[in-house]
């Protein structure tokens, strides 16, 4: 009995612990439920614009004359003048005497030549009169039929042949002599002078190098994704070559300051590169050393390096968006006239690397999503960052921006 207590006092406090947990439990409040609250994504937009423009499609190249030619003589001698124009960088008139060669032999081969046609002349002449009077002595003796050979026939061929061979060598001497003159075959400007006073030429001697002034190319590669948006003249076997294609902007830079020249794409060459893939169009500028309406504008020289923008089709009605916009190729995010997001399937003309061409899908007043977004479900509202009516991207692509 005084045991009891021990054994059964822990008993009791279990109980009492036990009682003061359901105490406790049955006391407790009912948790608050609160519903979290979705934040609504704050998004940029644009107005959408729609606008005419024009498609262009950028390249480059290196200018270089249309026409350039190696000038080498026909006879051989020392030259014994040179033009001041004959020098490097110098301009020329067509027919203009660049150099001239020693012409002492050819004038006293001229001579010779006169004088054997003057041979030639009197032969004939005296063989014509033998055949008259042979001819009029075969008539008195009527004896019939006279043979060639007593008419003297043969020779009188033989003299008219001798005289025309004369004759040929006389007009080869005129021609070797007026061949000590080399004259300029075009208007043009010598890009390297080769010999000068003193020395001795031979036919086929290399005497400059020169190239024509009248017009400037450049040739230009396109990708062929590129060719949609241009009209350029392709040349059929069944149809005449066209003489003129789209207008070409060329570009370059020049002691500090960007010069514009414009000009022709005139024909495209008849091979795609089989490595890059490219078509090579030809620009061509005419008069390129005149000054023009800007006194400051050099010329469009032969090696220069330039940026073309040849001008294309033109698109009506097309919105220009950033790139960026545009999902998964053909979608856009617009917000509605109640802040929510709809997705829009849209018809692209043409992407750049800064942006796009809308051809259709989008109205004009419409707001643009210009957020990236990472999750987007449509109807998802939305709140306005900017909303700016004047927004608008600047239309400098690849038919706006390259």
């Amino acid at each position: 009995m005084k045991k009891w207590p021990k054994a059964v006092l822990p008993v009791v406090v279990i109980l009492i612990a036990a009682l003061g947990a359901g105490a406790m439990y049955l006391s407790r409040k009912e948790p608050e439920t609160q519903i979290p609250e979705t934040p609504v994504p704050v998004v940029r937009v644009m107005r959408v614009e729609l606008q005419d423009l024009r498609l262009s499609v950028r390249s480059q190249g290196t200018v270089s004359p249309r026409t350039a030619s190696t000038l080498v003589p026909e006879v051989a001698g020392t030259v014994i003048e040179v033009a001041s124009s004959f020098a490097g960088g110098g301009f020329f008139e067509a027919g203009e005497i660049l150099l001239q060669i020693d012409p002492h032999d050819y004038k006293q081969a001229l001579v010779q030549a006169r004088a054997n046609v003057a041979r030639a002349e009197l032969r004939l002449a005296q063989e014509m009169a033998e055949a008259d009077v042979a001819r009029e002595e075969w008539k008195d003796l009527g004896g019939g039929e006279a043979s060639p050979l007593t008419l003297r026939e043969p020779q009188v061929a033989e003299a008219e042949a001798a005289r025309d061979a004369a004759l040929a060598a006389e007009e080869t001497a005129e021609r070797d002599l007026e061949h000590t003159r080399i004259r300029a075959p075009y208007s043009g400007r010598v890009r390297e002078k080769l010999v000068d006073v003193g020395q001795y030429v031979t036919p086929g001697t290399p005497l400059a190098r020169v190239y024509a002034v009248d017009y400037a190319e450049i040739r230009l590669p396109l990708p062929d994704a590129e060719l949609a948006y241009l009209d350029l003249p392709l040349d059929y076997r069944d149809e005449a070559a066209r003489d003129t294609g789209p207008e070409v902007i060329l570009r370059a830079d020049f002691a500090g300051k960007t010069h514009e020249w414009r000009g022709r794409i005139v024909r495209t060459e008849g091979e795609i590169d089989p490595r890059s893939r490219m078509v090579y169009t030809v620009a061509r500028v005419k008069d390129p050393y005149a000054r023009g309406d800007d006194p400051s504008r050099p010329p469009l020289a032969a090696g220069l390096y330039v940026e073309a923008e040849i001008l294309g089709h033109g698109a009506e009605g097309v919105a220009v968006v950033p790139r960026s916009a545009v999902r998964n190729g053909d979608t856009v995010l617009v917000v509605d006239e109640d802040d929510l997001l709809r997705f829009r399937t849209v018809d692209i003309l043409r992407t750049g690397d800064q942006k796009a061409i809308i051809r259709s899908g989008l109205a004009a007043g419409e707001r643009l999503c210009l957020s990236s977004l990472v999750a987007v479900t449509d109807g998802m509202r939305v709140r306005i960052l900017q909303d700016d009516p004047d927004r608008k991207p600047k239309t400098t692509m690849p038919g706006a921006d390259g």
